[in-house]
């Protein structure tokens, strides 16, 4: 008599599930098909009202000065840097859905921290969104996607990957202090950079913007691209959805 196969054990099932989908929601494959239609929403809002994000300018500018130029341009950059790092991990072409609503689910709650601290700061009337002050509008839950997405690629993408290969390949130095000096780099600048447009600097601003810049760099370094954009979108999205039911 043939011995019926042993039961299956759910928790160790679960827990091979959860192993894969932490490595497979870093892969960039993923990260660009998670991030693809927040891009595509994004370039739509505002072909209808064009207010970028500051950071959405600076890549225009950037590849301006190379001699690039275009409207898609910053959205072409994002698809071509995620798809080369795939073609050269070797990664093979296969998305896996349940990873992509993992990676939604994950971001939701990987924006809750920062959203405490918001709403934490804000009692003591310290300016609680990530970018300039605006009026409540549809408009800012279209520019929260962009944001998201451009202000890691910028900041976490290009300016910690700007920082590794100095501090490694040039300086020499250990990898502990080499990812010191990648947070705290880039988390500086990324508060400086929201005083570009019209807004004041303001010391309190500019360390909630700073930490926020910690943290999301420290998302970068454990949980990848992909997570770290879309907390980005997800706590800006909250703070919109916040201030549209306060109390004026």
């Amino acid at each position: 008599m043939t011995r019926a196969a042993p039961a299956s054990n759910p928790t160790a099932a679960t827990g091979r599930w959860l192993s894969g989908y932490f490595q497979r929601s870093e892969l960039p494959l993923h990260a660009l098909a998670f991030l693809l239609p927040a891009m595509i929403l994004f370039e739509i809002g505002i072909s209808f009202r064009p207010a970028d994000p500051i950071a959405f300018h600076v890549l225009q500018l950037f590849f301006h000065q190379l001699g690039a130029t275009g409207r898609f341009i910053p959205l072409l950059s994002v698809v071509a840097i995620l798809l080369t790092w795939h073609i050269a991990r070797k990664d093979p072409w296969k998305i896996d859905m349940e990873t992509l609503w993992g990676m939604f689910l994950e971001s939701l709650l990987l924006a809750m921290p920062l959203l405490a601290l918001g709403i934490a700061v804000a009692r003591w009337h310290i300016h609680v969104p990530l970018g300039a002050q605006f009026h409540i509008s549809g408009d800012n839950v279209i520019l929260s996607l962009g944001a998201g997405v451009y202000e890691e690629f910028v900041f976490r993408l290009g300016m910690m990957t700007l920082v590794s290969i100095v501090a490694v390949d040039v300086l020499k130095l250990r990898k502990s202090l080499s990812n010191l000096l990648m947070v705290l780099i880039s988390a500086v600048l990324f508060s400086l950079y929201h005083y570009l447009g019209t807004e004041s600097f303001q010391l309190q601003s500019f360390i909630f913007r700073a930490s926020a810049g910690i943290y999301f760099a420290m998302l970068f370094l454990t949980r990848g691209f992909g997570i770290t954009c879309g907390s980005h979108i997800a706590y800006d999205i909250s703070i919109v959805l916040l201030q549209s039911f306060a109390p004026h």
